[in-house]
């Protein structure tokens, strides 16, 4: 991960198509499951792709599958609300893996309003013998079977079946931005502006409000819930973060309604840099649990800091993410990119972080080492097995032949959408349209 050193290697790009973005087309989510086997992204046209990790081939045992399109299905279907007349879109918010129980995978995957539960299953056997119905499958005429045979499963062409199992609908008012499954495997959670609910995932007509934040009087509004996630391994702890820069840790087991938190996480802000733009810049746009539940990771619109659930009153960790963008914060502003919310990311071990930034730049953290790099996600690195080489912004004076002016930065492009592979040094971008899979094999002994 040094600046000199990295040598990153690109697995597999999945270019949707090279001259064309629709809107549709924009991927908005991303999600390793918990092998990390299978990744799935969701988009704005409300589709749900799904990438397998192919096997590793017998002639190089030591090069690793690449992932490639394993199941396409549609999702959600743009809805209108009559009530309030209101079109509700069919942009993907968020997809979640459930833990494998058996042979078949499930996730959960939501819009705006809406939760579903998907099981994927596979077919490469299909029985043959029948003895009331042809090979076209219409029933035979009774009074010509005269012997009974036993059917018996023949081989066939592997194919992926995707049915939806249950529509968890009509539980928020507010537009769903996070879904948590919990470590019991039976429940999970939803959020939304001003209320998270409790699910469980054989029930779909009722759930449970656990926090509600929606004042008596609208007026009196002074923030909103802007993510939040299940403990990984303590079932009755949850975090969910707020527009003012805070995170509240609650505990079931306290209370029904976790109104009260058991902790509140909150840096004091430093005066010296208040501005107009202060509580805008201070917003949590990600949270997210270390694999051991030991920290926290939060991602506002210039830092991503690490927290200990041990230590309130400030990060232990904070990196520098865009600190060179503290001077256009007004053109941020007006071009409304300031509102943009980028998620975050832990590899396998919590020793390093990751997550996105302007002009398809990505930005990775060292915990032990303290070193950080710029790696860009482009169509020109991502030929198979290229290496992707450290960029580096600069703000005025002297310029090296490679760096991009602070000037030039494409604000268009952005990585929003970031997930690691929970074992492995494999990471999957999403930029805009195009989704990138890469590859650390020369420092994968290094994390």
């Amino acid at each position: 991960m040094g600046e000199d050193t990295d040598a990153r290697n690109i697995n597999h790009g999945f270019l949707r198509d090279h001259g064309y973005v629709t809107e549709a087309d924009i991927i908005s989510t991303v999600e390793f499951n918990h092998t990390g086997e299978l990744l799935a992204t969701g988009d704005k046209g409300g589709r749900v792709v799904i990438f397998q990790r192919e096997p590793e081939s017998k002639n190089a045992p030591h090069s690793q599958g690449e992932y490639d399109v394993y199941s396409t299905f549609q999702s959600h279907e743009p809805e209108f609300d009559y009530l309030k007349s209101l079109e509700i879109e069919e942009k993907i918010n968020k997809i979640k893996w459930l833990p494998q129980q058996n042979a078949a995978h499930s996730l959960l995957s939501t819009n705006d309003k809406t939760i579903k539960l998907w099981k994927i299953t596979e077919r490469d056997k299909r029985p043959e013998g029948y003895n009331l119905k042809d090979e076209e499958g219409k029933l035979k005429d009774l009074s010509t079977v005269t012997s009974l045979q036993v059917p018996v499963l023949k081989p066939m062409d592997l194919m992926v079946e995707v049915s939806p199992r249950r529509v968890f609908a009509n539980g928020h008012t507010y537009h769903i931005n996070s879904i948590s499954v919990n470590s019991d495997c039976e429940t999970y959670m939803s959020a939304d502006d001003l209320r998270i609910n409790l699910w469980h995932l054989a029930i779909t007509d009722r759930s449970f409000n656990i926090v509600d934040i929606k004042p008596a009087n609208m007026e009196d509004l002074t923030e909103v819930i802007t993510a939040s996630e299940f403990h990984p391994h303590h079932c009755n702890l949850f975090v969910y973060s707020s527009s003012k820069g805070s995170l509240r840790l609650c505990d079931m087991r306290a209370a029904a309604l976790c109104d009260k938190h058991s902790k509140l996480f909150e840096e004091p802000e430093d005066p010296s840099n208040r501005s107009f733009f202060s509580e805008i810049i201070s917003s949590v746009s990600d949270v997210k649990f270390s694999h051991s539940g030991r920290y926290m990771l939060t991602r506002d619109y210039l830092t991503v800091k690490v927290w200990d659930l041990n230590m309130e009153a400030r990060p232990i960790e904070t990196y520098q993410v865009h600190d060179y963008l503290r001077s256009k914060l007004c053109s941020l502003y007006e071009n409304d990119c300031i509102f943009d919310k980028f998620e975050c990311a832990w590899n396998g071990s919590d020793s390093v972080i990751m997550t996105g930034a302007y002009n398809n730049f990505f930005r990775m953290f060292d915990r032990n080492t303290k070193r950080d790099v710029t790696l860009e996600a482009s169509r020109e690195s991502s030929k198979p097995r290229a290496v992707l080489k450290p960029r580096r912004v600069c703000v005025g004076g002297k310029r090296r032949r490679d760096d991009i002016s602070v000037d030039s930065l494409d604000f268009t492009r952005k990585i929003l959408h970031t997930a690691w592979h929970p074992a492995e040094n494999i990471i999957a971008i999403a930029a805009t349209n195009n989704l990138y899979i890469f590859q650390d094999k020369v420092n994968s002994e290094m994390h």
